[in-house]
């Protein structure tokens, strides 16, 4: 069921004060420091979520760089280029490194010396896990469920307070059978807005598309709206007329089956699906609905957050 959004009581707090108060500039669009009060509602969100986690889920927590043969073999560089973020080192001998320095403090440009690595910075929680499911060889009947997170990149500089460059993600992600991946996605969609009437917060459910690159991801775009395979729960963040997507609820079909061989017992290409908890925006909710002292918030709010 979708919730009309109403009238909060931070609805009249502005981003400028919630980053006054709780995100310091690092000088770079989308990058922060993040003061305690905003940690503590972080990690009371990160207990909440473990709550409602599901049994039998295998928790892994992913560092915020992945391999680059990962993610190419994946499909995201043909996906999203333009949000991809790589990792790049000084590399040569010791007079090659000394000349980069030397161009720096000459106060020329030094990156030319910088080459490429085999790394890049993790765009999503969920991407390093289908490769090491795939290792383990093939796909239960009773399908694979995994707990994820970490710190993810993607460039897309804003001064949008909701629209970071570096953010925290976690995500259940769901291998199996078609069937297996429609009940939990729809199991989800249910428990996510249980959450986020828990957390006192106004929301809708809408279908979405992601931002596929280039002439050919407008038609990727209308074609994963067309077969109804992305949600997201908006809530209020800047306004509720440009509500901010919190969550979201992802059927990947066989895409990630078919580029890691990932095969159900019968032979069959597995499926694959999410569901995505964006941590900074649903603390930004947080704070744009009840304010900026923890203690003021709605008693229901904070024992479910244990603050």
């Amino acid at each position: 069921m979708n919730v009309a959004f109403k009238e909060s009581p931070g609805s009249t707090r502005t981003l400028d004060a919630i980053a006054e108060a709780l995100l310091l500039p690092s000088g770079i669009d989308g990058i922060y420091a993040r003061t305690a009060a905003f940690e503590d509602v972080v990690s009371g969100l990160g207990l909440l979520i473990s709550r409602n986690r599901e049994p039998g889920a295998e928790v892994l927590r992913f560092p915020p760089v992945m391999s680059r043969r990962q993610l190419e073999r994946s499909g995201y560089l043909q996906s999203f280029p333009h949000f991809l973020g790589c990792v790049c080192c000084l590399g040569g001998d010791e007079a090659q490194i000394r000349g980069a320095l030397d161009r720096f403090e000459a106060g020329e440009d030094w990156t030319p010396g910088l080459s490429p690595a085999d790394l890049v910075l993790s765009p999503a929680a969920c991407y390093p896990v289908y490769p090491l499911a795939a290792s383990r060889g093939g796909v239960p009947a009773e399908g694979l469920l995994f707990d994820v997170a970490g710190d993810c990149f993607r460039r897309e500089p804003s001064k949008d307070l909701d629209r970071l460059q570096s953010f925290r993600m976690r995500e259940y992600v769901r291998i199996g059978t078609p069937e297996q991946i429609d009940a939990f996605r729809k199991r989800w969609m249910t428990r996510a807005q249980e959450i986020a009437a828990q957390l006192g917060l106004t929301w809708k459910l809408a279908q979405a598309s992601d931002p596929f690159f280039g002439r050919g991801g407008k038609l990727m775009a209308v074609s994963q709206v067309e077969q109804a395979l992305k949600f997201e729960l908006l809530i209020p963040v800047r306004s509720a007329e440009e509500p901010t997507a919190c969550m979201s609820f992802n059927n990947h079909r066989d895409h990630f089956g078919a580029a890691w061989s990932l095969r159900l017992a019968d032979g069959a290409v597995a499926h694959t699906g999410c569901v995505a908890f964006g941590i900074d925006r649903l603390a930004l909710a947080l704070f744009a609905t009840h304010g900026l002292e923890l203690p003021h918030w709605p008693t229901p709010v904070r024992k479910a957050l244990g603050i």
